[in-house]
């Protein structure tokens, strides 16, 4: 490995929200965001070939930008400069298991490059990242990848990427240049709203009908613009360009665009200028954020937000943070609502692993802190009375249960999951109170596998994974009586005790005790001795070892002592007692039944109602759930769930999501029970 080297080479600053640009990616896994990053990065300048920053340093292996990783699973930050433009590009992971990823990245954009490969144009999963964009109202152009390989027609692209992300509109999805493929490589473009010409493009096809396509779908909100168009007026550049810009700010025009291989490695990528050109003239800057967020003022009290949280092996916790009001500068003690003051030591600018330090950031740029000790992903860093709200995050519903593989990894286990979660807010850490397990609660077998990884090599912490058990719990199925004898005689005092109790269900009753002594048989100071030795045994349960539930239990005769008798005498009667009766009763074994709310595409409706089915499910109905989309209510034993989510993203090609809520605890079929029996 290569030596650690820092590059003393600027770092991209700006000094008013309008000089900046917040652009996600978004694709699928393998659709070239990475790839298409670090070619916006080569042609701006911030790389002068792959791996080498413009003073020549080499970027060792600790530093790259996360092209040579199959996948990546958080956000990354590379901010370049165009045209007087710094331009934050955030790399936000294609895959569904990391949506919580793509969801802080948009919320830290103000628009989106939507990339989608030319050879795979759509499937589910490009599906469903159009929809979270869609969801999350932001403004996006396309970008097509993967142009070199063969048998590739732009045409029938854009056909299928109307068809399918557009409802089959032609007036949303529109390509900006007429790009020429000779041999499976992207030769030549012309601009549609300049004419302008780069490399060699096709001569002979005429392009009067996609341009006056393009102008009229651009002008077509702007009444004045439209009707110096159809006077037959020659549009000018500038005014196109900001009907472009108002177009997808309003997210009512995608531009679609495309882009191909250097031809050289390390040198300029076709599409890549065209497509930085549009970033820095056309995309809404900070200034044109329309939500409910504070307004991005640079004199305003300062407002941040915490949209990924890191590890570098040098520096330690990095906090990428966006600034929605105010200027951050280094040393500034901001409040961190909830806990102590945080102090913001020094700024840095990302490059891959690299830390560039800045002087200040303004509202609406992009900046990372070191070594906050508080502040979790999803915080808010202020000087005023702004609390920024939280971005929804996917639930996760996957469980993995573990234990501390040794003494010393149990000693550090509890510290270190705390830092994950900070960093993961779609991680769930819970001591489950009825199994007294540690679980993890990932989105997926990703997220999971990424979690036990981290522990493993970020911290040191070695754990084993043990099957999840479900919360069961037993109950009385029929009435029993039962007499709990404890007598025992020794040197002094001994133990007396003896009670009689009736046991009956009391279906979704919890537990109920009730005092039917007559006469005496039982001093009143040890009735409460009774239902404290009742309670002990049910919770270690009278059959299988679960807590039993649902039962009322009625006191109904006993016996004292007047020396011998206690509290503890009377405690371990009334346990004796109740496990007698369980044994001239039917025990049932109770599970818990989740209700589940699960979203998909129509096409899948059927073979998720059959899974439900086969989950020994109860389908409660169905009914739409937005365009092409249905929802599905049922109740589905806990313990069928453990791993839906996997099975639910295969039956649904990965686009199905599902809730779930618990409703009550039900009797298990004999057949099933009879795996869960156990020794109590």
């Amino acid at each position: 490995m290569a030596d650690r080297t820092v590059t003393h080479s600027p770092a991209p600053t700006a000094d008013r929200p309008d000089q900046l640009r917040n652009v996600v990616l978004v694709g699928a896994s393998g659709a070239g965001k990475t790839t298409l990053a670090e070619s916006l990065a080569l042609t701006a300048g911030a790389l002068t070939r792959a791996g080498t920053v413009p003073d020549g340093t080499t970027v060792s292996d600790h530093e790259e930008i996360e092209h040579h990783q199959q996948r990546s699973v958080q956000l990354s930050l590379l901010p370049i400069s165009w045209q007087d433009t710094k331009i934050n590009l955030l790399d936000a992971p294609g895959y569904v298991d990391f949506a919580g990823e793509l969801r802080a990245g948009l919320r830290a954009a103000e628009a989106a490059l939507f990339v989608i490969s030319a050879t795979e144009p759509v499937g589910p999963a490009v599906l469903a990242l159009w929809r979270e964009c869609a969801a999350a109202a932001m403004p996006r152009a396309v970008v097509l990848t993967h142009l070199n390989a063969a048998r590739i027609r732009l045409d029938e692209t854009l056909d299928e990427l109307r068809r399918t992300l557009a409802d089959g509109r032609t007036d949303t999805l529109l390509p900006l240049h007429h790009y020429t493929l000779t041999d499976g490589h992207l030769t030549g473009s012309v601009d549609l709203l300049t004419g302008a010409r780069t490399g060699r493009p096709d001569e002979t096809g005429d392009l009067t009908e996609e341009r006056a396509r393009l102008a009229e779908a651009i002008a077509g909100e702007d009444d004045e613009l439209l009707g110096r168009y159809l006077a037959g007026e020659e549009l000018d550049t500038a005014a196109l360009t900001a009907a472009l810009r108002r177009e997808l700010r309003q997210d009512t025009l995608h531009p679609v665009l495309a882009t191909a291989p250097p031809a050289d490695p390390g040198g300029p990528a076709p599409g890549a200028t065209e497509l930085l050109d549009l970033i820095a003239a056309a995309f809404p800057s900070p200034l044109d954020r329309a939500d409910d967020l504070p307004p991005c003022d640079t004199d305003a009290p300062l407002a941040a937000q915490i949209v990924h949280t890191g590890e570098d092996p040098y520096v330690g916790r990095l906090s990428l943070t966006r600034i929605y009001a105010g200027t951050l500068r280094p040393d500034t003690t901001a409040q961190l609502p909830g806990h102590p003051d945080e102090r913001v030591t020094a700024l840095s600018c990302p490059f891959g692993r690299q830390q560039r330090p800045v002087p200040h950031a303004v509202a609406g740029d992009l900046v990372c802190l070191a070594k906050l000790t508080a502040a979790r992903t999803g915080d808010t860093l202020t000087t005023g009375p702004d609390t920024l709200p939280p971005w929804p995050v996917p639930e996760a519903l996957l469980p993995v249960a573990v234990e501390a593989h040794s003494k010393a990894d149990e000693d550090r286990l509890s510290q270190s999951l705390a830092r994950l979660a900070a960093q993961d807010p779609a991680l769930r850490v819970e001591q489950n109170p009825d199994t007294h397990q540690l679980v993890l609660w990932c989105t997926g077998e990703a997220h999971q596998a990424v979690t036990l990884d981290r522990l493993r090599t970020r911290y040191g912490v070695h754990v084993d994974t043990v099957p999840y058990r479900v919360a069961l719990r037993e109950t009385f199925g029929s009435r029993a009586e039962g007499h709990g004898r404890h007598v025992k005689q020794s040197g002094g005092h001994g133990q007396y005790a003896i009670c009689d109790l009736t046991v009956e269900p009391l279906p979704g009753g919890g537990f109920e005790f009730v005092d039917h002594v007559v006469g005496g048989s039982v001093p009143r100071n040890f009735i409460p001795s009774v239902e404290k030795g009742v309670r002990a045994q049910l919770a270690h349960g009278v059959l299988s070892g679960y807590p039993v539930t649902d039962i009322r239990v009625t006191l109904t005769d006993g016996k004292a002592h007047s020396v011998d008798s206690s509290d503890a005498a009377f405690q371990t009667a009334a346990a004796l007692a109740l496990k007698e009766a369980a044994g001239h009763a039917k025990v049932q074994l109770l599970e818990p039944v989740d209700e589940v709310q699960v979203l998909l595409p129509d096409e899948y409706q059927g073979a998720v109602l059959s899974d439900l089915s086969a989950r020994r499910g109860h389908v409660l109905g169905t009914e739409p759930g937005g365009p092409g989309l249905s929802l599905v209510r049922a109740e589905v034993p806990e313990i069928e769930l453990t791993h839906y989510p996997v099975d639910l993203r295969s039956l649904s090609h990965g686009t199905g999501s599902f809730s779930r809520s618990y409703v009550r605890h039900a009797p298990m079929p004999g057949a099933v029970a009879a795996r869960y029996e156990r020794a109590s």
